[in-house]
């Protein structure tokens, strides 16, 4: 059963018309996700998650009906404003949800302050996002989270000259300040620092200047999606050969990719908070079912999909199906449940995820290549929002 009432961008959602006491028994998500673009791969990711979480659950919650309304923002942050303000002005939806980048998340915070309406953050990662708008929650991650761990472990297996290479925007500029920091806090040496192009990357002329340098590693961030041609330009340009190894944040071996991009990739270490490999009972239900429902592997953005429906149906039953925007909110704060990633909670003050971090490195098991866990740290929260 297709649970997703789904419209193209700039169109509005269905026609169908509610009268006020069904629209009272009814709690309208706004889903606002990138369908088409660069950043499809992510709304694919989000939409399955959503929708095997309703399979799995119903669309009832305290005695409430749950709509979600699917609307593409094209991977255009200017759509995901304009969506938002429909969905809340014309569709009176009590919850907006989704935001597969930063700058879509940024540009909607003012309206869900406005409008006194949930915005949650199923896949954007800068870290200052939660602060932009009282009514802002997170299932994802943060980028400091995944960066400051893979920084230690760099230095304790003697990677002190780095090269940085980083997408040119927000969550770029988040992980490589807190990877940098604490790097040299620990003696280590970025010993250049290259930004790359977000939109429609050609990654070969920044990766000879980082082949150039010499580096012991190159410390990579690119958006889920990106990873794939980044690496196959990685070996073409004969860096793996040379004996420099790739570390980051995981979005650089998101696991919707992983399976094509070939050898080159065996080795990469990275630190992040879900893997498709993740050995819990919970977890291979999961895989299981999201394979078998979709005909592709839940990556890390899955997740954040999967977990934000929780959040959403487990604050209604704490309110008992009220759904304005405090009263949700407030419900979400302090929340804690079993994830298929691992343990996760919302940090009651900043409405921002804690969950484990986990060092991987890309194996191949039974013929596919999996980020396989081999180290965890409990209970991470946000290192740019831990009190001094």
């Amino acid at each position: 059963m297709n649970y997703l009432k789904i419209a193209a961008a700039g169109l509005l959602a269905g026609t169908m018309s509610f009268g006020a006491a069904q629209a009272q028994e009814t709690v309208k998500i706004g889903l606002v996700i990138a369908m088409t673009g660069q950043q499809a791969s992510t709304g694919k990711q989000l939409k399955a998650a959503v929708e095997l979480y309703m399979k799995e659950h119903g669309d009832m919650v305290a005695g409430k009906k749950i709509e979600v309304i699917l609307r593409d923002s094209a991977s255009v942050p200017d759509n995901s404003k304009r969506l938002a303000q429909e969905l809340i002005v014309n569709d009176k939806v009590s919850i907006l949800a989704g935001f597969e980048v930063t700058p879509a998340a940024m540009v909607v915070a003012p309206l869900a302050t406005e409008a006194k309406v949930v915005e949650l953050v199923m896949a954007a990662g800068t870290s200052v996002i939660t602060e932009r708008s009282p009514y802002i929650a997170r299932t994802s991650f943060t980028l400091p989270q995944s960066s400051v761990i893979i920084a230690d472990y760099a230095l304790k297996n003697n990677m002190k000259n780095i090269v940085t290479m980083v997408s040119d925007y927000a969550p770029g500029a988040d992980a490589e300040k807190s990877f940098t920091g604490q790097l040299t806090a620990g003696g280590g040496k970025v010993i250049e620092s290259i930004k790359i192009p977000l939109a429609n990357p050609d990654f070969a002329p920044f990766l000879q200047r980082a082949a150039d340098a010499k580096p012991d590693a190159l410390f990579v961030f690119v958006p889920s999606g990106q990873g794939a041609t980044f690496m196959k330009q990685f070996a073409e340009r004969g860096l793996d050969k040379a004996g420099i190894k790739v570390i980051g944040p995981g979005d650089v071996t998101d696991d919707d990719l992983l399976p094509q991009m070939g050898d080159a990739v065996l080795g990469v270490v990275t630190a992040h908070m879900y893997s498709a490999d993740h050995n819990s009972p919970m977890n291979k239900k999961y895989v299981e079912a999201f394979t078998k429902a979709n005909n592709f592997r839940p990556n890390f953005m899955s997740v954040g999909g999967y977990d934000g429906m929780h959040l959403i149906y487990e604050a209604l039953k704490k309110t008992g199906g009220k759904a304005d925007g405090d009263s949700l909110i407030a419900a979400m704060k302090g929340m804690k449940w079993e994830s298929p990633r691992g343990p996760i909670s919302i940090d009651p003050e900043t409405r921002d995820i804690i969950q484990n971090i986990y060092i991987r490195k890309v194996e191949k098991k039974n013929g596919q290549l999996y980020n396989v866990e081999f180290q965890t740290f409990n209970d991470v929260k946000d290192p740019g929002k831990i009190k001094k």
